[in-house]
């Protein structure tokens, strides 16, 4: 683990809100995706499962979509920004058999508002350990979902949409067709 257990779920589940809005389409059309996207994410607290929470979420995305594509001192920007306008205030928590990490808004605060704060706090860590090289964009053709490189050896170039089977299936054809001339 690179970084706390907290702050990786965080750049995991900020990576995949984005690539909600990414080349396959709308990944979050009604309440009950955003009900999966809930669950595989493990968060926590509330969630009121409306309309126009899944709106604030979706509205969400461009705001964090804007750290992928920006300079340290923009996305110290936006990340300070987000966490003043959600009225952050670090503390250490520990429920649901979870140990303690870090919460910066309370468990009944709007979902939108924990996500955009867990992720700000995130990268925050990120800025602080001068790692946001780890941000990445999709090096498959055409695609530009949003990556997170968590490996230790900072290698990942694919995101989670099968770009990097894609990309390993182009590799291997082109290697059989040059092969057989």
């Amino acid at each position: 683990m690179l970084f706390a257990h907290d702050t990786e779920c965080s750049l995991i589940a900020a990576a995949a809100l984005v690539n909600t809005a990414g080349r396959d389409g709308e990944l979050l059309p009604d309440v009950a995706a955003l009900d999966v996207f809930f669950v595989r994410h493990a968060y926590s607290g509330r969630h009121e499962h409306t309309d126009a929470e899944l709106r604030a979420v979706r509205e969400l995305r461009p705001e964090l979509r804007r750290i992928w594509h920006a300079e340290p001192p923009e996305i110290v920007a936006i990340v300070n920004g987000l966490l003043l306008e959600h009225k952050a205030l670090p503390q250490l928590i520990e429920h649901d058999d979870e140990p303690y990490h870090l919460h910066a808004v309370p468990r009944d605060a709007p979902l939108a508002t924990r996500m955009a704060v867990e992720a700000a706090m995130a990268m925050a860590d990120l800025v602080r350990a001068g790692e946001l090289s780890r941000l990445r964009i999709c090096e498959y053709p055409d695609c530009n979902n949003v990556v997170v490189d968590l490996s230790r050896n900072r290698s990942r170039r694919f995101c989670e949409a099968g770009c990097g089977n894609r990309a390993a299936v182009t590799a291997y054809r082109a290697r059989r067709a040059a092969g057989r001339s």
